[in-house]
């Protein structure tokens, strides 16, 4: 114990003379002294030996802990909890997650898909996602990529129906519905007119609380969609779903990273961050840019039942 002190002193600078002052109070405390003492010697006495034997286990505890704690800014490992809206999680976020987990295998992801808000403090989560307008309650948040809401549906579905050239046209037609989880209310459709957004309800023939259902029900040719970019996208640039009504997608709003202040933050949380920016900010994969809004076109018509009886 006594060449702990000394140790400590060296590499603290401090003084013998402070180092003694913090003995003498341990030891008015306890009632006991801890160690002899002459003008060229310390040792501990039985009482302090003991002391130190008992305390011991708990300072290597103590160590190890501040240990861990320092590689948690050298070393990119760790658990690190994540949370996302389903909307975004398979369609958008979970190719990136896994990316990441080959490149940092020591990093443990809790990932929690919640159609909720996260509350990172209240929730205990390092790192949240979110669609829609910013996340407020201190974050810091960073905007990643636009959401469009585009009319879309199946060629399929264009053949045997036609397309509506109107927004009127859409009450003739089979639409689909999303309910959102967290309210349980049925979602509006919106639609640019010129600069204006205008909110409708559209009745579904088909209704359901996931996005991701409700892009297969598309897909499947069970009727017309509204569907978040992220979803319908990559499917209108393969020609699996046709884009209807392109001159009234609207911009729902953004993709965001929320997290806490970046001082002291952890190397696996500050790594995950910038990954997670530097894939996905801007990223053209999730939406229409301006040239494919104005090459679109509604397709040809399909014939009516009546037409073809």
């Amino acid at each position: 114990m006594a060449r702990a002190v000394r140790a400590h002193d060296r590499q603290h600078g401090a003084r013998d003379v402070q180092q003694a002052e913090y003995v003498r109070v341990v030891e008015k405390e306890l009632g006991v002294r801890l160690f002899h003492r002459t003008t060229r010697k310390l040792s501990l006495t039985e009482e302090g030996q003991r002391l130190f034997d008992s305390v011991k286990p708990a300072l290597a505890i103590f160590s190890s802990a501040l240990d861990e704690a320092r590689r948690s800014k050298e070393e990119v490992g760790g658990l690190l909890r994540v949370s996302a809206p389903r909307a975004l999680g398979l369609p958008v976020l979970w190719p990136y997650f896994e990316q990441f987990q080959q490149l940092y295998p020591n990093v443990q992801l809790e990932v929690q898909f919640d159609d909720h808000f996260t509350d990172l403090v209240t929730e205990r989560a390092d790192v949240g996602f979110r669609g829609g307008p910013p996340p407020s309650g201190g974050s810091i948040a960073r905007a990643l990529v636009p959401i469009q809401l585009i009319v879309c549906t199946s060629p399929e579905y264009v053949e045997r129906h036609g397309a509506p050239q109107t927004i009127e046209e859409l009450d003739r037609h089979r639409c689909t519905g999303y309910r959102r989880a967290n309210t349980g209310k049925l979602a509006q459709w919106q639609f640019r007119i010129d600069d204006e957004i205008v909110y409708r309800d559209v009745p579904p023939a088909i209704c359901v609380n996931d996005t991701e259902m409700e892009t297969q029900a598309v897909l499947s040719g069970l009727g017309i969609g509204q569907l978040g970019s992220f979803n319908a996208t990559p499917h209108i640039r393969t020609g699996r779903l046709v884009a209807l009504l392109p001159q009234h997608i609207t911009e729902y709003g953004t993709v965001y990273i929320y997290y806490g202040h970046r001082t002291e933050q952890p190397l696996r949380l500050k790594t995950f961050i910038d990954f997670m920016i530097e894939r996905m900010a801007g990223n053209t994969n999730f939406f229409l840019d301006p040239s494919e809004l104005r090459a679109a076109r509604a397709p040809r018509r399909g014939r009516t039942a009546s037409e073809r009886g």
